[in-house]
């Protein structure tokens, strides 16, 4: 995954499109015999349908284009610029052709190579991730539960979700041109998703049905209070996923269409298969009481967090903060083939390009000019001792009135001279219009598109995530410290992305090349899947907090009960959902192993320190303010904020009994106590 191609000034004033590089290696470019032979095919290139200009290496020698022992050359080819992709496909391939026949040590390299290994690639990493992660997931609700009929409820749905995850995205493919990596991030969504709403009704069914609940009853019960969760858990995660909409360029918004719409998946299929698969299998899934505030390791931990309630909140946050400092030391880069592993062709193309042509391991930066070719050569010729230059081109007419040529600039390992040398020629143009763009203009124009608009996303994020919680809670510190525990928890994971693929800590282990950056879209992506699914614990725990201090327990006692019963839930589905990441980020794609990677490790910060410490500490700290909301929006709560008996869920439950399994269901059985009470 990297910056969409037909990002930046290219896109509109370029006369070339797709560019396809050929490394002829292990012969003398003094050869008469090679001359020759890439006479003919720069000849035989020019007539294929498509292609706009071939660079001869050999008959317009330049520095850049031949090894320094001159035993190797590079054969660059332009294809016409806004070709369909028919016919692109089609030049592609012919160009290809002609030039593997100049002989065997001939390397290929270019964007269409680049893609479709890209695309090879993450098809294998996605199917490795599920190998591993869906056994291994189901295993372990089989150790949670203590069955494989309840641990198969979460397994079903799961399976349901990424089935309809990858029809949404079948039907996205068909207006937006998607990333190869989307298919790993609507997959792992889905996955991880699933199983944690499964696994959140299922263990409150459970809970329902040790209370002497019949099936229907438990089920109805069950939708109207987990079900409402899972709802509210959906909406924050759909809604951090939303930010990616903010930003313009294609790769953030086909990847927020394609996480919304598995969101939103996983949410049907929590309020409706699953509660049908519960109702079907209700004999063979046993009732388990609710864990209370005198048992339980949970329990405890909450009791020793209240008892050092200001210790724990200084020690966890200044930790997390700790952690996260090493992400102010960010390089965000653009790696291109680096992202592939060693044995790929475009990956050697790339290694033998930095090792045998110096100049060249930076691409090329492009200036179009309105203008003649003699009078931007002229310019640019004037350009050649400029800091940061190392050799310029020589200036094409390319159509009437705009001619272009090609900048090589200094190879540097973070790229950092490349784009100094794109702001120098943009802030001191000629005196004629010029539009600067390649790699390193796109890079850089990105890397502003995302410094540019994070901080919108970002507000947009913070204020519908606010809004959603206080829908729940009625609370305006809850949400607000939500929000504040989230962005520590997101840090530490930033943090450990620094250390392990900048720093290159782990990389044996881990089994990657470190290229001394971050891809300049996973802390996009990271902070949009991490803070949702962050949320969606903090949903989880804040829901069993708030009904028992609605149902007369004191702050305390509610943090304290509430943990206990919603802690194992959370520590399972966590481990299940690491499981699930660490299972993409075996694969060998490093953009996707630097987003598994960080998802992991934020979601294992997230339901731990956080959750199990961090959380109960400031709410011990904050006691009954809690819940405090000014006058106003208590009343706007009262009208509006959704409550436990919530009518959507409600009907969700009523429809799941009684279509699918309803004729499995026995008759309802009469409530009484505490259940005929809340209910």
């Amino acid at each position: 995954m990297g910056v969409d191609p037909a990002y930046g000034e290219r896109a509109r004033v370029s006369p070339y499109g797709e560019r396809i590089l050929a490394i002829v290696d292990g012969r003398s470019v003094d050869d008469p015999a090679l001359r020759e032979a890439v006479a003919d095919a720069r000849t035989d290139l020019l007539t294929i349908d498509g292609v706009g200009r071939v660079v001869d290496p050999v008959a317009t020698p330049a520095p850049p284009l031949i090894a320094e022992d001159r035993n190797a050359i590079l054969i660059t080819v332009d294809l016409d610029a806004d070709l369909p992709d028919a016919r692109a496909d089609a030049a592609t391939a012919a160009v290809e052709k002609r030039l593997r026949a100049l002989g065997p040590d001939v390397t290929i390299g270019g964007f269409s190579l680049l893609h479709r290994e890209a695309n090879e690639q993450t098809s294998r990493d996605t199917s490795l991730g599920e190998a591993i992660a869906l056994p291994l997931t189901l295993i372990v609700m089989v150790l949670i539960f203590g069955g494989l009929i309840a641990a198969g409820v979460p397994f079903l749905a799961a399976v349901a979700s990424i089935a309809g995850g990858l029809l949404t995205l079948l039907g996205f493919s068909t207006f937006l041109k998607l990333d190869p990596s989307t298919l790993s991030v609507t997959t792992v969504m889905g996955l991880g998703l699933s199983i944690d709403y499964a696994l959140l009704l299922v263990s409150r069914f459970r809970e329902e049905r040790a209370t002497g609940l019949d099936p229907r009853d438990a089920v109805i019960r069950t939708v109207t209070t987990a079900g409402r969760t899972i709802t509210f858990s959906a909406l924050t995660v759909a809604t951090s996923l939303a930010g990616l909409f903010l930003f313009p360029s294609p790769i953030f918004r086909a990847i927020a269409s394609a996480g919304v719409g598995v969101v939103l998946v996983s949410l049907v299929v929590g309020l409706t298969l699953t509660p049908a698969l519960l109702s079907m299998f209700a004999g063979r899934i046993r009732g388990v009481a609710a864990g209370t505030s005198t048992d339980g390791v949970f329990a405890r931990t909450a009791r020793h967090t209240r008892r050092h309630a200001v210790l724990v909140t200084l020690g966890v946050g200044s930790l997390l903060v700790l952690a996260g400092l090493p992400f102010l030391g960010a390089n965000f880069q653009n790696s291109s083939a680096k992202l592939l592993p060693r044995n790929f062709e475009s990956r050697q193309f790339a290694d033998t390009l930095s090792a045998r042509f110096p100049g060249r391991e930076t691409a090329p930066v492009m200036v179009v000019a309105a203008t003649d070719a003699t009078r931007l050569q002229i310019w640019v010729l004037s350009l050649r001792d400029t800091e940061g230059v190392v050799a310029v081109g020589r200036a094409e007419q390319v159509a009437t009135g705009l001619s272009s040529v090609e900048i090589y600039p200094v190879a540097s390992t973070r790229d950092r001279k490349a784009a100094a040398l794109v702001e120098r020629l943009r802030a001191d143009r000629p005196p004629f219009p010029t539009w600067v763009t390649g790699d390193a203009a796109i890079l850089l124009d990105f890397k502003n598109e995302v410094a540019g608009r994070a901080p919108w996303a970002l507000a947009f994020v913070a204020l519908a995530t606010f809004v959603l919680l206080f829908a729940m809670t009625g609370s305006l510190l809850v949400p607000l410290k939500a929000l504040v525990m989230n962005t520590l928890s997101l840090g530490a994971s930033f943090g450990a992305l620094i250390l392990i693929f900048q720093d290159g800590h782990l990389s044996g282990l881990l089994g990657f090349d470190s290229t001394g950056g971050l891809e300049t879209w996973v802390p996009v992506l990271v902070f949009a899947f991490a803070f949702g699914l962050s949320m969606d614990y903090e949903v989880f725990l804040l829901a069993r907090v708030k009904e028992l201090y609605d149902s007369g327990l004191s702050n305390d006692e509610a943090v304290e009960v509430g943990l206990q019963r919603s802690g194992r839930i959370i520590t399972s589905a966590a481990l299940l959902v690491i499981i699930v990441f660490a299972g993409f980020a075996a694969g060998k794609m490093l953009s996707i192993k630097e987003l598994g990677v960080a998802m992991a490790i934020a979601v294992a910060v997230d339901a731990t320190l956080v959750r199990c410490l961090l959380v109960p500490a400031t709410m011990t700290l904050l006691g009954d303010l809690n819940w405090w909301a000014p006058g106003p929006l208590r009343r706007l709560h009262a009208r509006f904020g959704i409550r436990e008996a919530d009518p959507v869920t409600a009907r969700a439950a009523q429809h799941a009994v009684t279509g699918l399994a309803g004729r499995h269901a026995r008759t309802p059985a009469p409530v009484t106590g505490r259940d005929a009470d809340a209910r």
